[in-house]
């Protein structure tokens, strides 16, 4: 249960710029799953991120699969950067930590992220996520793109009812990373010139549990063009 609250944060591009993510790495849309849409979105591809309702559905099926996970076992690799959400409204930052953290290739400048990721490295899920409550870089860069953005940002108290994820190809394996979960899952073997298809077979299968509802995004975390 989250324990403190942020402003619900939009796309944002000021948000990256903030946390000290150079210019040639940006969030863009992905404007649909079939292989043509996906190859307009920039290479590389270095997460995707997908918003989707959290619904009896979507819930239920959360369970299903921590059950499921719990009684098989998976295998995590030791170089995947997984936290936990203890802040309500607060998982697109969580996403986004997520796919920049797992992406050694890009750098960042000085700055809060920087200093969040090194301090963290070691921490457990657990740790990290009350780390992230007590950042005050973090949130102060937060709330000031929350305020700044294009369409009146929600009430901090506001419970909303959809949610951001994460999916990374960490060592060649799809990981599905979720503050929410019990832990990460894997979904299995990718590489980084079919992480978008893989990522994409993935995406799919949440919205057909769900055909009726239409508050699906996906964003991918990318080179600029």
């Amino acid at each position: 249960m989250a324990s403190s609250r942020w402003v619900p944060l939009e796309s944002n591009p000021e948000f990256l710029t903030g946390l000290g993510v150079p210019e040639t790495t940006r969030v863009c849309d992905v404007l649909g799953l079939d292989e043509e849409l996906l190859a307009l979105v920039p290479r590389p591809v270095y997460a995707l991120l997908l918003l989707y309702p959290l619904t009896d559905k979507s819930e239920g099926f959360k369970a299903e699969q921590e059950s499921a996970v719990e009684e098989a076992g998976q295998d995590l690799s030791e170089n995947l950067y997984y936290m936990k959400q203890y802040i309500g409204n607060a998982c697109g930052a969580v996403a986004l930590i997520h796919a920049l953290a797992n992406n050694k290739s890009i750098s960042y400048d000085d700055g809060p992220l920087k200093d969040f990721l090194e301090k963290t490295a070691s921490m457990d899920p657990e740790a990290r996520g009350h780390e992230l409550e007590a950042n005050e870089g973090l949130a102060a860069i937060h709330e000031s793109c929350a305020s700044d953005g294009q369409t009146a940002a929600p009430n901090r108290e506001d419970h909303l009812d959809t949610h951001f994820i994460a999916f990374v190809n960490v060592d060649n394996t799809l990981y599905e990373l979720d503050g929410r979960k019990k832990f990460p899952i894997n979904h299995g073997s990718t590489s980084e010139e079919t992480f978008i298809i893989d990522g994409a077979n993935i995406l799919r299968s949440f919205m057909e549990r769900d055909p009726k509802e239409s508050r699906f995004a996906v964003l991918a975390l990318a080179a600029a063009e």
